[in-house]
Order: C-alpha cells, then sequence, then structure tokens
C-alpha cells in the first residue's frame, strides 16, 4: 500500500493551547559517608598510641642499658615488696646452715613457694645467661658469710650452740644476719643495754665473718611487746636503740672500722617476728646489715 506524503508546503498542526507543561527533571544526589575516609580522626588516635608506646619501649631500652645489674635487681625487689617480707619471714633454707628456722611454721601461701633459695622476682643480667640480676653473687655472698660464721662458732665449744640463734638473710637492701633471743638465751641482761658475755664473744665472731666483706652496716635493734612496770623511764624504743648502739660498739672493738656504719636503729616492738605473739622472746633480737 502506497504511503502518502504531505506537500512540504502544507500548514502545520495547530498546537493545543490547554496542554499542560512538561514535567521537570530532578537528579538526586546521594553522597555515602562512613569512616570519614583519610579525612577522618580515628587514624591520628591509633597512631599517637602506637608512637607512645614506641618512646615508652625505647625509654625502657635505655634505662636497662644505663643501670647496674644491681640496680635492676634493686628496682625489681622493690616492686614485690609483699613477696620480699613473706620471704624474710618464712622458714626454711635461709636458715642458719640451711636448717630448721627458728619461726616453725613458715607462712608460704602454698608448698610450692617452699623450695629453692633464689628471689622470686630476678631481672635478667646485661649479659643474660644463669647469672641474672646478680642473684647468683648475692647468693653466692651470703653462703660464703653463712659459713665463716658456723665454722667459728663451731670452733669455739661455748659457742657452739649458739649457732641456731643466727640467721643470714638475702634482702632487697642486702644481706641480714638476725640474732635471735629465745627462751634459753638472751643477748643482755633483762631490760639493759649490757651485752652477756656470751653475746660479746657471738659479735666478736660476727665481726670476723663480715670484715672482709668491706661494705656498709646498718644495726637494728629490736624488743618484744612486754610492758615495762610502773614509774619507769624507760620503754622499748629507748631500750632497742640502746641495744643497737651496744652492738655497734661491740663490734668496733672487734676491728671493725666505726665509718663503717651508715646508721643504728631502734624499732622497739614494730617489727615482730613472732607476729601471733608479741611477747614471744624471739622477737628480740638484733639485725646486722650488709648494704649491698
Amino acid at each position: 500500500m502506497a504511503t502518502q506524503l504531505a506537500p512540504l508546503n502544507a500548514p502545520m498542526e495547530e498546537e493545543v493551547p490547554d496542554a499542560p507543561p512538561p514535567a521537570p527533571i530532578i537528579v538526586k544526589k546521594v553522597i555515602v559517608s562512613g569512616g570519614d575516609g583519610h579525612h577522618g580522626g580515628a587514624w591520628k588516635v591509633a597512631y599517637a598510641d602506637f608512637v607512645t608506646a614506641m618512646m615508652a619501649f625505647f625509654l625502657l631500652l635505655w634505662l636497662l642499658g644505663a643501670t647496674t645489674e644491681d640496680q635492676r635487681k634493686g628496682l625489681a625487689d622493690y616492686f614485690t615488696p609483699t613477696l620480699v617480707k613473706m620471704r624474710e619471714n618464712s622458714a626454711g633454707s635461709d636458715g642458719m646452715l640451711g636448717g630448721a628456722s627458728l619461726v616453725d611454721p613458715d607462712n608460704y601461701p602454698h608448698a610450692a613457694g617452699q623450695t629453692g633459695t633464689q628471689a622470686i622476682t630476678i631481672p635478667r643480667g646485661a649479659e643474660g645467661g644463669p647469672t641474672e640480676g646478680g642473684a647468683e653473687d648475692a647468693e653466692r655472698r651470703r653462703q660464703e658469710i653463712e659459713e665463716r660464721i658456723a665454722e667459728r662458732l663451731d670452733g669455739q665449744e661455748r659457742l657452739r650452740r649458739l649457732v641456731r640463734q643466727v640467721r643470714v638473710l638475702r634482702t632487697p637492701e642486702g644481706i641480714r644476719i638476725d640474732l635471735v633471743d629465745d627462751a634459753d638465751f638472751s643477748m643482755f641482761h633483762l631490760s639493759s643495754t649490757v651485752l652477756v658475755p656470751e653475746a660479746r664473744q657471738l659479735l666478736g665472731v660476727i665481726a670476723e665473718s663480715v670484715a672482709p666483706e668491706n661494705r656498709q652496716l646498718i644495726v637494728r635493734g629490736h624488743t618484744d611487746a612486754l610492758p615495762w612496770r610502773a614509774g619507769v623511764a624507760a620503754n622499748n624504743w629507748s631500750l632497742s636503740a640502746g641495744r643497737a648502739e651496744a652492738t655497734r660498739q661491740a663490734m668496733i672493738a672487734n676491728s671493725i672500722e666505726e665509718d663503717r656504719f651508715d646508721r643504728i636503729e631502734g624499732v622497739a616492738d614494730r617489727e615482730l617476728l613472732i607476729r601471733d605473739d608479741p611477747t614471744d622472746p624471739r622477737n628480740r633480737r638484733i639485725s646486722i646489715l650488709l648494704l649491698d
């Protein structure tokens, strides 16, 4: 069928005046947000934490390199005061000759803690290996002092029995020698600062044993908690300090140089050895500390 074309000059069809205008085209731009992209601040916080941690790490490395083994040992022990005090006041291998303690039973919280003689927290030495933080050296010194005391006491018949009155311990400050009273022996005459003859001889042995160490000394006096009778001007504070001074004088008389004593202390009954019984005679003691 043929299609008839309109002539070129044919008039156009008139527009309908009432026709509605075309609807406008609306373009909606959707912006998806999340994580703030590279302009957010979360990564900055994480990076700051990382830089702080690295600074602390390198500061730790610098401190480890700038301190001695003894200093690191002291720092480590400072942060374990409870364990150290527990060890100092406990029974076991730190007693004279590694035998029975004067304060049985011990107060370790469990049986596993009763083995061994090394400190519980021992930092690694600068060279690594078995000698960590000077622990082996300190234990060797403690044993040598203990053996010297034992040999000298064993060589004197009158003093041989006093070996049980002596304890040699390692502490965070150094090596401590405790001379402890009991029901059968007292270093001083009752309520006085006068040493009994056997105590003077015992202090002579202690002085000979610590003389080779050439380290500074601190002497501390302890008493029990027995009250003084009414009308007496003295008290346990003055008594403990006087006994510490009497001990210092006795050691000077046995060739310990006077300038080796850093100080003497009297602590009365404030540091009891037998805490459950403040009147126990074993609370009366003299402590001689060789500083590291």
